[in-house]
């Protein structure tokens, strides 16, 4: 059982629900990124999502981007990205990390290289927004021959043909995109996400996170009362960009919201 597994298997005996933190790796510098990953872990992060820095992310809104752009002045790779997670696991062998990102940085190192590297980092599941589960099927297995599970998208306009095929090539979770657009943009209507939470059910038994659009700790337990994962980033990276050259006060923010968080949604599921 993969480390993502056990935790969604754990939380369901508990009837519990995954509080899953997004940062950038890199921002705001190279060397906050894995004190920030245990400060999310001490503060209730069940997974951490770990942004790769991109050029163009094309599924994030102006938050993420520009977190992007911090980091890339400091010129974080993902080779370095995977130096972060094989430091994190120096002190920490049972938080799940999720490297989420786009392909094109995959591609130049080589998509067996990456896989190799992952796995001895302790990656233990990849995202790529920017791949078609059309055009998986061999990368998802390569993947998942080195015990790294793929987490794909569904969106609200995504239709129950296409449900069928995400869900073919997805392990680990399902990630529900809550809203029409990129992320931090627009608010959360729980009613449509139930919904859409239950048609997304008849199609995978896999646990089924949601993310975009969650800034709040009442944001968390609304959610977490519908879904198996909470995901939160843009409110997380704000911090970030009000104070990028103080550390300590960015980790004090980020573990207070996300403590909040995860208070809301113990209380929603219990």
């Amino acid at each position: 059982m993969s480390r993502i597994s056990g935790v969604f298997s754990d939380l369901a005996e508990k009837k519990g629900t995954a509080l899953v933190p997004y940062i950038t790796a890199g921002d705001p510098q190279p060397d906050a990124t894995v004190e920030l990953m245990h400060g999310l872990v001490e503060a209730g992060a069940d997974i951490i999502e770990l942004g790769v820095p991109f050029s163009d992310p094309m599924a994030d809104g102006p938050v993420i981007q520009a977190a992007c752009e911090r980091a890339l002045k400091h010129d974080v790779s993902l080779s370095n990205v995977l130096d972060m997670v094989t430091e994190f696991r120096t002190s920490n062998q049972e938080t799940p990390v999720i490297l989420m990102g786009y392909l094109n940085p995959i591609e130049i190192m080589g998509y067996e290289v990456f896989a190799e590297r992952a796995t001895q980092a302790g990656v233990d599941g990849v995202l790529m927004v920017d791949i078609p589960p059309e055009e998986a099927k061999d990368v998802v297995t390569l993947f998942h021959d080195n015990n790294i599970d793929t987490i794909f998208l569904a969106a609200p306009t995504t239709s129950n043909e296409r449900l069928d095929l995400i869900a073919s090539v997805s392990s680990g979770f399902l990630y529900y995109v809550s809203i029409k657009g990129v992320t931090g943009a627009a608010s959360l209507d729980v009613g449509a996400l139930t919904e859409k939470l239950d048609v997304i059910r008849q199609h995978t038994d896999l646990p089924v996170g949601v993310g975009f659009g969650i800034s709040t700790a009442d944001d968390a337990g609304a959610v977490a009362k519908v879904a198996d994962a909470v995901v939160v980033g843009s409110a997380l990276v704000k911090f970030i960009a009000e104070k990028p050259n103080d550390i300590k006060s960015i980790k004090a923010s980020m573990q207070e919201l996300l403590s909040s968080m995860r208070e809301s949604i113990n209380k929603a599921t219990t």
